[in-house]
């Protein structure tokens, strides 16, 4: 069922990601570390359920989600814009019968209206202000009644958000407020996941902090902690209801 569109040109509304785009193994090791976890997937599930649904993964990148959800749903659709990530998530979906993966963005979702129950959307595009043309486009695929979970970073609470504060330009608590009013003047609701990224090993974290932020600041943590092999990171998940 997996198979890879023809049209391979880049999305208007798609920026390049350079922490997957560029390092998609390194990517790789912590969406493992977030999976061994377990405390987001699990909050996902209880927000908006998918057992026998059909669900998209917005923003699917490699596709390693993909099999997840594919226990469970009924039929799972992976969008993507960046070609070498699609092909890498068409590869992921070729073995899952119920899986397929379709060149796409937030703005430009290649399905029906009311065709999807639940969409997810990690880290993808939703980065507001200015992401209503991908909420709107969200909202017509989704059935009545259906759910839309966006993941985004909890910027008050965990180790990771040190990180972000030391890495970041604009003050990480006006970024917070100014997210988190977004959502509130959509309709969303919000929920706090405190959990952690948990590797194999130190070195596998340190390949991630070393994608995720600037040298300095990874090489400074690091330096302070050089046994670690995890670090407690904070979520926020916005639902929005159609």
């Amino acid at each position: 069922m997996a198979h890879l569109a023809h049209d391979l040109a880049p999305f208007p509304d798609w920026r390049f990601a350079p922490n997957i785009g560029k390092h998609p193994a390194s990517y790789q090791l912590e969406n493992e570390a977030l999976d061994r976890a377990g405390h987001v997937l699990a909050a996902m599930r209880a927000i908006a359920p998918w057992a026998d649904r059909t669900i998209v993964d917005l923003g699917c990148g490699t596709g390693y989600w993909l099999a997840r959800y594919s226990e469970d749903a009924s039929r799972i659709i992976g969008i993507e814009p960046d070609p070498a990530l699609r092909t890498a998530a068409v590869q992921a979906a070729a073995d899952l019968p119920n899986a397929e993966v379709l060149a796409g963005s937030a703005e430009h979702i290649p399905l029906p209206d009311a065709s999807a129950d639940v969409v997810h959307a990690r880290f993808a595009y939703f980065f507001p202000p200015g992401a209503d043309a991908g909420l709107a486009e969200v909202l017509r695929v989704l059935r009545p009644g259906g759910h839309l979970v966006a993941v985004d970073n909890d910027y008050r609470w965990g180790e990771f958000a040190l990180l972000l504060a030391a890495a970041a330009v604009r003050p990480p608590q006006q970024t917070a407020a100014a997210v988190d009013a977004w959502w509130r003047d959509r309709g969303a609701t919000r929920h706090e996941v405190q959990s952690e990224l948990r590797f194999a090993t130190h070195a596998d974290l340190a390949a991630v902090l070393h994608i995720e932020f600037p040298g300095r600041v990874a090489t400074a943590w690091l330096s302070r902690h050089p046994a670690a092999t995890g670090l407690s990171y904070g979520y926020v998940l916005f639902s929005v209801r159609s």
